[in-house]
């Protein structure tokens, strides 16, 4: 598995990839500096919350890095042919997933979960328990979309096309004012599990319950893992 996790991880380290990545996850950042520039001695107010932290960092850029990683981590392989080294391997399928999974998890996590808190701890004038709640419902996040952008990778050549469908239509427009959708959507899970750990954030929005958030992010993540791991252990290896 180790080998398998650091392979992936020097696959999915590209130059090109991390600087996308970091400017993506300075934006949240940038907007909450202009937020105490221009912003009155209150501190943000809930359009803040539901502009920058809900649209612009759990809708928006947390999908799109994510999906820019994770969905190269057997893409990649796929088109180079080299998945068949992998699968001709006499080791269990979820030893392939799992470690793929992780790496995912490793490249992203830091850059999402740094910029969610510094995000919150520039925002909110220092407040630990605020920021320390929009970094944890961020990085769950991306292992919910981690999970599912893996499996997206080994179901078809166009997972960026089936992603970014997803984030634009499903998680942004159909959860934004479909609200039985918020049930299917990581991006609630993720600003449920911010207002659980802060009440004061999101007072306004129709959230899920704290407890309904972390059990339904359990079942979507372990769901997909399985998914992807019943799928390579079925699909054709070229």
């Amino acid at each position: 598995m180790s080998a398998v996790y650091r392979l992936t991880l020097r696959q999915l380290a590209g130059r090109w990839r991390l600087l996308i990545t970091i400017f993506l996850a300075t934006l949240p950042v940038l907007m909450s500096v202009v937020g105490r520039l221009v912003g009155d001695e209150a501190g943000p107010d809930h359009e803040f919350e539901d502009f920058v932290l809900n649209g612009m960092l759990a809708g928006s850029i947390m999908p799109l890095v994510v999906l820019a990683i994770a969905s190269a981590a057997f893409a990649n392989e796929i088109e180079d042919r080299t998945l068949a080294n992998l699968t001709l391997s006499p080791i269990p399928r979820w030893k392939i997933v799992v470690p793929k999974l992780l790496a995912s998890m490793s490249i992203a996590g830091p850059f999402i979960g740094i910029s969610g808190f510094l995000t919150g701890y520039i925002a909110f004038s220092g407040d630990m328990t605020a920021s320390i709640a929009i970094a944890v419902g961020a990085l769950v996040g991306v292992a919910l979309y981690s999970s599912v952008f893996i499996w997206a990778g080994l179901m078809t050549t166009r997972a960026i096309g089936f992603g970014l469908l997803y984030v634009f239509l499903w998680e942004g427009i159909f959860s934004g004012f479909v609200s039985g959708v918020r049930f299917l959507s990581i991006r609630h899970y993720s600003i449920a599990l911010m207002h659980g750990l802060d009440e004061r954030r999101f007072t306004d929005a129709d959230n899920l319950s704290f407890t309904v958030a972390i059990v339904t992010s359990i079942v979507v993540f372990s769901l997909f893992l399985l998914l992807s791991i019943r799928r390579i252990r079925r699909m054709d290896v070229p």
